[in-house]
């Protein structure tokens, strides 16, 4: 006999207990939406208290609940102030989009539905690609194209890696026989992002099977010097099966020759990916998209709708221009995931189709509600003001004596470091880092490094909507004053 009259079996709130948990649930959403409201009046990041890493790190497992909002009150004394600082305006040390209270609402939907998008007909499934066909046409896609969401771009560049692999010369067997004797090689910049090298690892092709294009002054890649490595790996029996171009580069933002590309990867037939991470999102503004000519021509595109879009994390996206192509490379046929032409089972094809996930979160959901509830052309706005407040950076820069840029601003990243002419560059590398460290530790401001010519330097981008020409201002006053606290002093 099965006992149903425990009123703890049911893991939801019973008679009265759902008034209680309204208001709980109330007090958090207010919670939430006074933090943001005040965001600018709190420290762009402070370091983790001893004590409470401590308690992260031995409280052991919990045999007996708590209060749901005795919960809530530990999440905003434990970790509340302890984030990564990506919502402040002050935050330009990655780039991080800052998130909306709208997103933050529609992921309280999303939670509440629990769909899992892996498959089967539901509501869910038909915004997933509605949303996907929306993307596919800001980006200058074809409207059948094929995509789905994913945690990010790395996971939307070993996506796009598999695809184009299985789209080479007799591709489809690697399914089967693995990449055994086949020298498949592909392309990309010395300047691409570390995740392209690592999907090449995870595919087994090796990251040696990654070759790296030397780059342009202007840190674009060199498509003399790709050519010349096509023909070379041919003649020496290679496959050359992709070339990656990449639309915003982490350090400096630079747009590769995509057009170039394009009619390269044509000639020597080759599978065209684009890694958009963040800079695809200039397509959204008129007098930005231009800079992305070529990208429309891509055979994929991976990008994050959790950058500059400001949708809540996470919200990665991969389109790939062939549906059958796109399909090809993942479908299986397991019983248990039987398609049927109607009830619960209908609405081939599914999603698990298309990519390694079977458990598929509703991310469309969030997407959905940011381009709904702002649209595009207030979006566009977004990404103008951004990089609107990057030259406004880079003019800043050039004005102070202390300071020298140290790559072109293409879109709204900049960087820049201190100089000294007593220092050494070793020393100069060494100062930068550490007033970075400063500014980020006073929680005034949120900087990160890189290096650039094998110099380390300080890099800011200006990803958050929420982020003003003051507040890089403010920015820049903080590194120059931690520089004259340390002893460094203007050039005469």
């Amino acid at each position: 006999m099965v006992d149903d009259t425990d009123p703890f079996l049911s893991l939801d709130p019973q008679g009265a207990d759902w008034d209680r948990l309204r208001a709980t649930g109330h007090h958090m959403l207010d919670m939430m939406f006074d933090n943001l409201r005040e965001i600018r009046e709190q420290p762009v990041w402070q370091p983790l208290p001893d004590d409470i890493r401590t308690g992260f790190r031995h409280t052991p497992v919990p045999e007996h609940g708590m209060d749901a909002e005795a919960f809530g009150e530990t999440f905003k004394q434990m970790v509340l102030p302890y984030s990564v600082g990506n919502r402040h305006p002050g935050f330009m040390g990655w780039v991080h989009g800052g998130g909306t209270p709208v997103g933050m609402l529609a992921e309280m939907l999303a939670a509440g539905l629990n769909a899992n998008l892996g498959g089967r007909d539901h509501a869910p499934v038909e915004v997933e690609r509605m949303v996907i066909r929306w993307a596919s046409s800001l980006m200058g896609f074809p409207e059948t194209a094929s995509g789905l969401f994913v945690t990010g771009s790395s996971m939307a560049n070993f996506i796009a890696v598999i695809v184009a692999s299985r789209a080479a010369k007799d591709g489809l067997s690697l399914r089967q026989n693995g990449v055994g004797q086949r020298s498949l090689v592909g392309y990309a910049a010395c300047s691409a992002h570390g995740c392209i090298s690592r999907a090449f690892d995870l595919a087994g092709l090796g990251s040696d099977a990654l070759r790296l294009v030397p780059v342009d002054d202007a840190f674009r890649m060199d498509t003399t010097a790709l050519k010349a490595m096509i023909a070379a790996d041919r003649q020496a029996g290679f496959e050359p099966f992709l070339v990656v171009g990449t639309a915003g580069t982490v350090d400096v933002g630079a747009i590769d020759p995509l057009d170039v590309i394009s009619g390269i990867a044509t000639k020597e037939e080759l599978w065209f990916h684009v890694d958009g991470a963040f800079g695809a999102m200039a397509a959204l503004s008129p007098h930005f998209k231009k800079a992305l000519s070529g990208l429309e021509r891509a055979d994929s595109l991976a990008f994050d709708f959790h950058k500059w879009a400001q949708v809540p994390y996470d919200a990665g996206c991969v389109i790939v221009r062939d549906a059958t192509k796109h399909a090809a490379a993942f479908a299986q046929t397991l019983s248990y995931l039987s398609r049927e032409d109607r009830g619960l089972a209908a609405g081939a094809p599914w999603f698990c189709d298309l990519g390694p996930d079977l458990s598929r979160g509703f991310r469309a959901l969030k997407v959905w509600a940011t381009l709904s509830v702002y649209g595009t052309q207030r979006l566009g706005r977004m990404v103008d003001h951004c990089c609107a407040v990057a030259r406004h950076l880079e003019a800043r820069v050039d004005a102070e004596p202390m300071l020298e840029l140290m790559a072109p601003v293409t879109l709204d990243i900049v960087c820049f470091r201190l100089r000294d002419c007593t220092l050494t560059d070793e020393q100069l590398d060494h100062l930068n880092g550490e007033i970075v460290k400063d500014v980020q530790i006073a929680g005034l401001a949120v900087p990160s490094t890189t290096r650039i010519n094998g110099r380390l330097v300080i890099r800011a981008a200006i990803v958050n909507h929420r982020t003003m020409a003051a507040d890089v201002d403010r920015m820049v006053d903080a590194v120059l004053a931690f520089a004259a606290r340390r002893g460094l002093t203007a050039p005469g």
